[in-house]
């Protein structure tokens, strides 16, 4: 990846030469397990480089130093590994329902050697009962409807906490549906934060401060934030 250091300059990132062996190690990992197991469409090193390093690293800014982060829906690690190499001082947890993804995971930590980084074999809302409230940040990409990822994660974050959601151009129309739901879980949106990558992609960083504790009976089971989210 001749290119990663100096494409994430661009966005006011600095790697070094071993954070960048880091994300090399990263890439072969996935493009190999990758194979036998479906964790990305996107193997191009160069697509990769774009739509799943630097994209997940673009927000690492607007989070406190050594704060405990939770990756809800982590899959191939998006964006938790890429933001654990860029801020090593973070305390990462991945939760995924798939164990298969899971292991991989696993590998990938022990690999890159990431200290203070977790993954753990759950569902947001059983992951929740035993950790409610407890993370300084919590994260998501390319996981559900806003209104569904708003009460995965909300629930998850301190009060004076934030929750950093990755979005499309199409964030205000999601925004509009999930006003309800955001402020039912104790939250209020800070900030959007916009970014053009290469290729002209837009991506949108929704910030949302957690201002107020999450009512107990959030998040529901039985896949409930998906078949009826809070409108």
């Amino acid at each position: 990846m001749k290119k990663l250091q100096q494409t994430f300059e661009k966005y006011g990132i600095k790697v070094d030469d071993f954070q960048k062996n880091q994300f090399e190690k990263y890439f072969s990992m996935l493009i190999e397990t990758n194979k036998v197991m479906n964790l990305t469409a996107i193997t191009d090193e160069n697509e990769v480089l774009i739509k799943h390093f630097l994209d997940s690293a673009l927000p690492e800014k607007f989070i406190p130093d050594s704060a405990s982060v939770v990756d809800v829906g982590s899959g191939a690690g998006f964006p938790a590994i890429p933001l654990k190499i860029v801020r090593p001082d973070l305390k990462m947890t991945m939760v995924d329902s798939l164990n298969k993804r899971v292991s991989f995971l696993e590998d990938v930590i022990s690999s890159l050697k990431l200290a203070e980084t977790h993954a753990i074999h759950s569902r947001a809302e059983d992951f929740c009962k035993n950790h409610r409230e407890s993370f300084d940040v919590a994260v998501a990409r390319a996981v559900a409807s806003l209104n569904t990822l708003v009460e995965y994660l909300l629930p998850l974050v301190k009060v004076g906490g934030i929750a950093l959601i990755y979005k499309s151009a199409r964030l205000e129309e999601e925004l509009a549906c999930a006003q309800k739901a955001i402020k039912v879980l104790g939250g209020k949106v800070e900030d959007i934060k916009s970014f053009v990558l290469e290729g002209e992609i837009d991506r949108k960083i929704l910030i949302i401060c957690k201002i107020a504790h999450t009512p107990p009976s959030y998040p529901r089971g039985q896949n409930k934030p998906k078949t009826h989210p809070i409108s």
